[in-house]
């Protein structure tokens, strides 16, 4: 009895010991917030204030007053609409051809390559190798091959393919291009860690059942890497919605390839045109966020976000 009562007033109360536990988890995400509250939320606000702003009555370029003027985004859409659907466009289809080419790579790498552990590692420093090289240097290489003085174009041209005047740089296939080969790692990578996981006794459970090898593919391996699949797409799609160096001039692009994001660095940087930049900003950033989260909801894999 007297060991009992001892134990029982010196053990910690439950509810002392969870209030302590929560202390704890605050302070260690402490860091975190304020990182979020400083570097995410503040100028997500600023961005959205300015997106409201109105020109100075007596100011000069660049100069603007707060307001609440929403006409900023009905002036931005109705101006600027034809480069929002281009942009979204060329995401999708850059999206679509880095899985087409992803999905294979990363199945072989990640099912077939098992085992050879070697030829593994070596393909899956191949997928990395480019982050290593700037992403504008592999813009430019790419310029580079595609001017009408490259070898690859003037063969093209002698043997017929391409028309005597045409042109690959400022079209949409070279910006889709460009997109697409630029944002292959980061498809590639989500599906390997995905398929590499992958159980192959389900594989050979559907070839034991008659299955066809497409039917187990479609039945079995690509709702088993749908995981992979989604955030593969989401890394590629959000940032080749808001790229603007493959569609600028300087790169792949031309004047008739402009993306949103070639309207918004013009819009800050040249035009100083602060609010159109900033309502361009958040028209794009909510588009995608509803995109997102229509795609993710579809795709049945809602605990991704």
């Amino acid at each position: 009895m007297a060991f009992a009562a001892f134990s029982s007033s010196t053990a910690p109360a439950p509810a002392e010991s969870v209030r302590k536990t929560s202390r704890v988890a605050l302070l260690l995400l402490l860091p975190g917030i304020l990182y979020l509250v400083l570097f995410f939320l503040t100028p997500l606000i600023s961005l959205l204030i300015t997106s409201f702003k109105t020109p100075a009555e007596f100011g000069d370029i660049g100069e603007f007053s707060y307001a609440f003027r929403w006409q900023n985004y009905t002036d931005v859409i109705s101006t600027y609409w034809p480069h929002i659907m281009r942009s979204f466009g060329y995401a999708l289809a850059a999206t679509f051809f880095a899985l087409i080419i992803s999905y294979p790579l990363a199945y072989f790498i990640g099912v077939k390559a098992r085992r050879w552990p070697l030829l593994q590692s070596l393909m899956l420093v191949l997928v990395i190798a480019p982050f290593f090289i700037s992403f504008l240097l592999r813009t430019l290489a790419w310029k580079q091959l595609f001017s009408d003085e490259s070898f690859l174009v003037t063969s093209l041209k002698a043997v017929s393919i391409l028309a005597p005047d045409a042109h690959i740089t400022g079209t949409a296939f070279s910006v889709i291009f460009g997109l697409t080969y630029n944002f292959i790692p980061f498809m590639t990578l989500p599906l390997y860690t995905t398929l590499e996981r992958l159980d192959v006794r389900y594989l050979e459970a559907g070839s034991d059942l008659y299955a066809s090898p497409f039917h187990v593919f479609r039945k079995v391996t690509v709702p088993l890497s749908m995981p992979g699949i989604v955030a593969g797409t989401l890394l590629t799609f959000i940032p080749a919605a808001g790229d603007y160096i493959n569609a600028s001039r300087e790169f792949l692009g031309g004047t008739s390839t402009q993306m949103i994001g070639n309207v918004i660095e013009a819009n800050f940087l040249v035009l100083q045109n602060f609010p159109a930049g900033a309502a361009l900003s958040i028209i794009l950033m909510s588009v995608i966020l509803v995109m997102v989260g229509f795609y993710v909801k579809k795709s049945g894999t809602e605990e991704l976000l």
